[in-house]
């Protein structure tokens, strides 16, 4: 019997921030849904898709695919991805003669939501294009779409990401904050600040000491 899947669109009954809690802190685990059957290292799940290409389409989905590369830099997609919010990486590949497809990606937190939250963004308009030369894929908003990626997904037999602990929302947080800092660094107020005898205890912590060596490595 088919695992049951909630419909792309539904409500959420599963935030991904509960998921994270169900996985273990380390590489190449099943993950919490058994029946997705992607690995995870960490916070992170890979999620590896092959199709088979509609005969004589190929050309048509290279077409969609370099319309898909020219948009990345759209800022409609930017902020769909920030909507998104777990994301970390995908990639589409044409192989086999042109005749197979495969698309992998890396996300955090619950598959079903990964899977809906594309759906209700301009990504998901998209991906339906690129999919839709795939055999069988009935649309990104059919509610059967789910059980199509299951029975098109492989799992990998090898997953690790290079920072298993963090979330696509961390590295974000982890950016700004880097960036606000080194604002702050640049300015004669921090300098001054350093150099006041009334900050010496502060700056003698081993903590403030860890901050500054980070922050010039």
């Amino acid at each position: 019997m088919a695992p049951h899947v909630r419909a792309l669109g539904d409500p959420r009954t599963d935030p991904w921030q509960e998921n994270l809690a169900m996985t273990a802190p380390t590489g190449g685990t099943q993950p919490a849904h058994p029946e997705h059957p992607g690995r995870m290292d960490g916070v992170c799940n890979e999620f590896t898709v092959f199709t088979k290409i509609k005969p004589g389409e190929a050309d048509a989905l290279r077409e969609d695919l370099a319309t898909l590369a020219d948009a990345a830099g759209d800022e409609k997609v930017h902020a769909a991805l920030r909507q998104i919010g777990t994301l970390h990486d995908a990639r589409h590949v044409i192989f086999d003669n042109d005749t197979r497809f495969m698309f992998a990606s890396v996300f955090d937190g619950s598959w079903d939501t990964y899977i809906d939250d594309f759906a209700k963004t301009v990504v998901g308009a998209r991906f339906d294009k690129v999919f839709s030369h795939s055999e069988g894929f009935p649309g990104v908003s059919d509610p059967g779409a789910k059980d199509w990626f299951l029975a098109h997904q492989e799992p990998a037999g090898v997953f690790v990401s290079a920072y298993p602990d963090l979330t696509v929302q961390q590295i974000l947080k982890d950016q700004r904050v880097d960036e606000a800092f080194e604002e702050v660094l640049d300015t004669p107020e921090f300098r001054a600040a350093l150099d006041n005898p009334a900050n010496a205890e502060l700056v003698a912590t081993p903590a403030f000491q860890k901050l500054m060596e980070q922050a010039s490595a």
